[in-house]
């Protein structure tokens, strides 16, 4: 049984940093798409950043390139996403997912983790 276990979301003052993490039980990280996923209140899920196995490819959504990073430590099954320069935007439940195939989009997650909360606030 496949379970994602999402932590490191919380309270962050405009400007600052955060690194979520997802582990993974029941399966290997390593062989499948990974990503981080967001929904904001109102809104639907969003694709933040996911990486593609086994080609290593990473994708970024265009409001977070340049100051979000995804990364993967195989040996924990974790994957993470490191967070900077967060603004107005950013704040939402941040989801961890995982797909049997190849494609960034919330309706190609075949398992979710239940989800950390990203507020940012002065």
């Amino acid at each position: 049984q496949v379970k994602l276990v999402e932590s490191g979301g919380g309270l962050v003052q405009p400007g600052g940093s955060l690194t979520l993490s997802c582990t993974a039980s029941g399966v290997i990280v390593d062989y499948y798409l990974m990503g981080w996923f967001r929904q904001a209140p109102g809104k639907e899920r969003e694709a933040v950043s996911c990486f593609s196995t086994p080609t290593g490819r990473k994708v970024y959504a265009d409001s977070v390139k340049g100051r979000f990073t995804i990364s993967r430590d195989n040996a924990k099954n974790t994957i993470y996403l490191r967070m900077n320069s967060l603004n107005s935007e950013d704040p939402a439940d941040y989801y961890c997912g995982l797909s049997y195939g190849d494609s960034c989009v919330p309706g190609g997650m075949d398992n979710w983790g239940k989800g950390t909360l990203v507020t940012v606030s002065s």
